[in-house]
Parts: C-alpha cells; structure tokens; sequence
C-alpha cells in the first residue's frame, strides 16, 4: 500500500502557516503546499501577497502547487453562497489533478480556519467528495491562545493589509509580536476587532518560522486610503542562513 500524504492548503499567511507548522509536528507526511491565487476579491481565500508563496515554499523545503482559478464568476454570482461554491471548484479540480500524480496516497489537506463555518463547511464537503481528511489545528480554538502560541513558537508575522476601525496605518508593516497582540486585544474590546483578524480585519505573511530554513526580507511602500490600506510589496527574496 502506498505511503500516505498530506497537502497543505497555504497562503503564506499566519493561520495556514500556522496548521502546516502543526501537522508537521504531529508527524503528518506533508509533501506539497498549494495556493490559491484569487483575483480580486475573495470570500474563500487570503488574497494579498499569495505570491510570496513560492518563497516561503523555498524556505520550507516544499513543492508549491500554483491554482490560477481568476475571478471564480464573481461577476455572474447572485451571492455569496454561489460565489463560494464556485471559488472552491478550482481548488477541488486541482487536488483531484495531484491525486493522480502522486506517488502516495493523499490522505487529507490542512487547513487553517479558525471560526469561518462559510469556508470550512465547504473544504469539508470537498474532503469529503475526495474521501480524504481535513486537519485544521485552529478550529474553534482560542485566538488569543493561538496568537500567543505563534508568537511563543518564534514565528515572525508581518501584518500585510487592514482593514477595520481601529487600525490605523501605523500597523502595515507591523510585527505581529507580545505588544501587539495586548493592543489588539484592546482593540477588540472596545471595537470588536478579531485579535486574529479572522473578519478580514487584517492580513498577515509569515516571514520566519521554526518550520523555515531561512527568513523572507522584503521591501515595500505602505498605500493608505484614509480608511484601509496594504504594503505594495516592491521586492521579496530569502536572507543567507
């Protein structure tokens, strides 16, 4: 019987960095990374800074699958559910492609929802379409333990995207460490902010991480509307050891 594998359904960002970290320490048989790289908007997916990816994948030591599936008809889709359903076809149609050319059985995917029930329920019905698993470490944990853990685990989190009340542009290019997360615990407890931005709130990328054999450096300019903004990620590359 073939050996069993494992995929990682990976952005780059803390929580999907975050449940490929565990599984690797649980002793899952990782072999790939994959990414989903939305246009636009997007209600399933990370969508900022996914092309980062494919160093952080150096960095790990791991092949990346690259799933191209553009706007997902989000300009035919009637609503959010609709939309959804579409964004998750490409990612199944790509799993269901990697099964074939694997030489291991794929026994399931990691995941790193945390509270979203509109994204898990449907990488969970797509799991179960491929018979596979679905291993997702933050599910329904706390995030204030979560986000202690990352940080207490030495992962390096830059925070790439806001967009909530109560973050400013102080915090683009900010590193999400112990004074931060005090902040953002305040944060949310006079705005509702999500101490671990699961709202969309805020977007992260994992720089540096136990999981990594060398750190992500970037350069980049801040873009601030008045309201919400992102880092314009202007170069990336990995450091010497």
């Amino acid at each position: 019987m073939a050996d069993e594998c494992w995929v990682s359904l990976f952005s780059g960002g803390k929580d999907s960095s975050w449940a490929l970290y565990r599984a690797l320490e649980e002793g899952l048989n990782v072999t790939h990374l994959l990414t989903v790289h939305p246009e636009g908007d997007s209600y399933m997916y990370h969508v900022p800074a996914t092309r980062l990816a494919e160093l952080a994948a150096e960095s790990i030591g791991l092949p990346l699958v690259d799933v191209e599936p553009g706007t997902f008809g989000a300009d035919t889709a009637t609503d959010s559910g609709t939309q959804g359903d579409r964004e998750i076809e490409p990612l199944e149609t790509a799993l269901q492609e990697l099964q074939e050319d694997l030489d291991c059985e794929l026994a399931g995917v990691t995941a790193g929802a945390v509270e979203s029930e509109y994204q898990t329920s449907r990488i969970e019905a797509l799991c179960d379409r491929l018979g596979i698993e679905l291993f997702a470490p933050l599910w329904h944990r706390d995030p204030v333990e979560l986000a202690e853990a990352m940080i207490d685990a030495g992962f390096e989190i830059t925070i790439v995207q806001v967009a909530a009340y109560g973050l400013d542009e102080s915090w683009l290019g900010r590193t999400l460490d112990t004074a931060a997360l005090a902040e953002l615990r305040e944060l949310n407890e006079e705005y509702g902010v999500h101490v671990l931005g699961e709202g969309g709130e805020f977007e992260t990328l994992v720089t540096d991480a136990p999981h990594m054999d060398r750190p992500i450096r970037l350069e980049y300019e801040p873009e601030w509307d008045g309201t919400r903004g992102r880092l314009r990620i202007t170069d990336a590359w990995l450091a010497d050891g």
